[in-house]
């Protein structure tokens, strides 16, 4: 890369995002534990999401030891909404890590970030360059857009020869002197210049030298290969209640919605009624014969791999002894102390009906 070129971007874009930068909260702040949560909350989640949830978490948890001491059922009902809850779990341990090991504090080295749970290449550049000034790259998809677009890169972003390469073009732009304001300042453009359809590059800092601009290839950019079409399943979930309480089950800590509580239930089998489907998985999950009742609902969500339709029934149970066969823990709740437990979205809204159907009567 030329090097009157990159002192140019470096000089124009700095003091861009200091004219344009947005008032957000973990910007307030050089409490490298408040930015690390910034940073891993931001991972696949809008801005004007995070901004609440990061509020409330450092009203919960305002230390490193504050997150390490907490009950995990706690950490997980202040992230609940937030969505891909391997994320807080992952800053839970991380955080019992950093008391046990590192004195409760987060190290300055990329290298020892990456160490810790959840924290990958980008999540370590971006607290080490932010919190302490350390001169690491960065790439997220506001960078692999900014730099497809400026480069005028036309090979798919998703194959490892393009992100090699734009890893590299972190890596040289990146300058010794203010890491983290130059770092924030490609995010910042990304978020609000160069957007993914009809980017502003009228009013963008660096469209004199961006390539696709001249080219006027700029809504082609980045390239990304054929999405596959995502799977659809139907889910059942058994709401089995008995004088007043219902039965809900916390799921194994690793996977999807790992140590949340559930409705127990599972995917529908090919040729498998619904009730079918509950009454096989209840005996496989929890060793109960149940019967099935009236449906309460059904609810659709999409995750990142496929999408879901959860059908919720009024059950009861036929058996009496009750095993965890797949789940951690098992628990009979009031319906009005369903909030109390952290879950998943489709959950929280099957939660959410049985409280409207109690409070309607």
């Amino acid at each position: 890369m030329e090097d009157q070129l990159r002192k140019r971007v470096i000089r124009v874009l700095q003091a861009w995002y200091r004219e344009n930068a947005r008032q957000l909260p973990w910007r307030d702040t050089r409490d490298p534990y408040a930015i690390w949560v910034s940073e891993v909350m931001l991972q696949q989640t809008r801005v004007e999401a995070v901004i609440p949830y990061f509020q409330f978490w450092l009203e919960q948890f305002p230390t490193l030891e504050d997150l390490a001491n907490a009950d995990e059922d706690l950490v997980l009902k202040t992230w609940e909404g937030l969505g891909y809850y391997s994320r807080a779990r992952n800053l839970h341990k991380a955080a019992r890590i950093l008391r046990d090991q590192y004195g409760g504090q987060l190290p300055r080295d990329p290298g020892t970030l990456q160490s810790l749970p959840g924290i990958g290449r980008y999540t370590a550049g971006a607290v080490a360059s932010i919190a302490f000034g350390i001169p690491a790259p960065i790439l997220d998809g506001n960078l692999r857009r900014v730099f497809s677009r400026f480069f005028n890169i036309t090979d798919p972003i998703q194959t490892p020869h393009t992100e090699r390469l734009l890893w590299e073009i972190a890596s040289q732009l990146l300058p010794d002197t203010e890491p983290g304001v130059f770092n924030q300042a490609l995010m910042e453009l990304g978020a609000l210049v160069c957007t993914p359809a009809n980017p502003s590059c009228e009013i963008c800092p660096l469209a004199g030298d961006c390539q696709a601009n001249m080219l006027g290839s700029q809504n082609s950019l980045p390239v990304r290969k054929e999405k596959r079409s995502l799977p659809h399943y139907q889910v059942a979930a058994a709401v089995i209640e008995y004088q007043g309480r219902v039965l809900i089950a916390k799921r194994p800590s690793k996977g999807l919605l790992g140590g949340m509580w559930e409705f127990p239930g599972g995917k529908q089998e090919e040729n498998e009624s619904l009730p079918e489907t509950l009454r096989r998985e209840i005996l496989e999950e929890l060793s109960l014969e149940i019967s099935v009742g009236k449906n309460l609902g059904n609810y659709q969500h999409a995750y990142t791999h496929y999408r879901v339709t959860l059908h919720a029934f009024q059950c009861r149970q036929l058996s009496e002894d009750l095993q965890l066969n797949y789940h951690t823990a098992a628990a009979w709740v009031p319906e009005e102390e369903l909030d109390n437990y952290p879950m998943g979205k489709l959950d929280r809204l099957v939660a959410d009906r049985l409280r409207e159907d109690r409070l309607s009567f």
